[in-house]
């Protein structure tokens, strides 16, 4: 592509320009990274020597397309680096595209690495509480065992326990019925001896009522002939009879001599 000898020169000089600015920012950054220290500026270094790199590149660049201008009034040297750079330009893209994948692979294989890790931790957690859960189900176990063997031989002796005391409930009670029976033997024996007496008592007392009662026929007979004695007079009741009349008649007579 040609151009008129002014277009040149007028971009010759804005190009000239251009690289003296490239110039003073090539030295800037040389001195900017001259003066980074310690490990903290490890990366912003690195990042300012890139940027030197590619300063200086295109101030070269900028040179020749300077001299194009100047002597063959034409941008060569611009499209010569345009088709250049298209290809590096894919293959940048390319490459930034792969990092690009790179990294997001990269970032999926930390992530994948991290679950895992946590998994891990899981499963390890996991297996902790089984050997803890297995330790006192063991525990358990053991206790359960120990306790069923205390009941066990708790029961056994409440068990012998119980049969001492029906043991000894049965001969108590065994005892209660011979007593029971012994009683019952003499309760009959002093029914049967009382009923014996009752009886005795109940004949005799049949025998001292006909006694009285035949004490009192003779005494009503005795009365009955007294009573006729009296009124007959007879026996001694006679003899009375004139007694009285007899004192009767002494009265008399004395009352008479008054």
């Amino acid at each position: 592509m040609s151009l008129s000898r002014i277009q040149s020169l007028r971009l010759a000089a804005v190009v000239e320009d251009c690289a003296d600015q490239l110039e003073i920012l090539g030295h800037t950054l040389t001195v900017q990274i001259r003066k980074e220290r310690g490990d903290s500026a490890v990366q912003e270094k690195a990042r300012l020597t890139k940027l030197r790199r590619d300063c200086q590149s295109i101030t070269q660049q900028v040179s020749l397309l300077h001299v194009d201008l100047e002597e063959k009034q034409c941008i060569t040297s611009l499209v010569q680096l345009g088709e250049e750079e298209e290809p590096k330009k894919r293959d940048h893209q390319m490459r930034r595209e792969a990092k690009k994948e790179m990294e997001q692979i990269n970032q999926a294989l930390r992530i994948q690495h991290e679950e895992t890790q946590e998994k891990k931790e899981k499963l390890k957690d996991l297996s902790k509480q089984a050997r803890d859960l297995q330790h006192k189900m063991e525990d358990l176990s053991a206790k359960m065992a120990h306790r069923k063997k205390l009941e066990e031989k708790n029961l056994e002796l409440q068990l012998q326990q119980t049969q001492r005391e029906g043991s000894q409930a049965e001969k108590l009670l065994e005892h209660e019925q011979e007593l029971l029976q012994r009683q019952i033997k003499e309760e009959t024996r002093v029914h049967e001896e009382s009923e014996t007496f009752l009886q005795r008592r109940n004949e005799i007392d049949g025998d001292e009522e006909d006694e009285q009662a035949k004490a009192r026929a003779v005494t009503k007979v005795q009365a009955w002939w007294r009573g006729c004695m009296v009124r007959r007079c007879l026996g001694s009741f006679k003899k009375e009879e004139d007694k009285k009349g007899k004192k009767k008649k002494k009265e008399g007579k004395k009352k008479k001599k008054k």
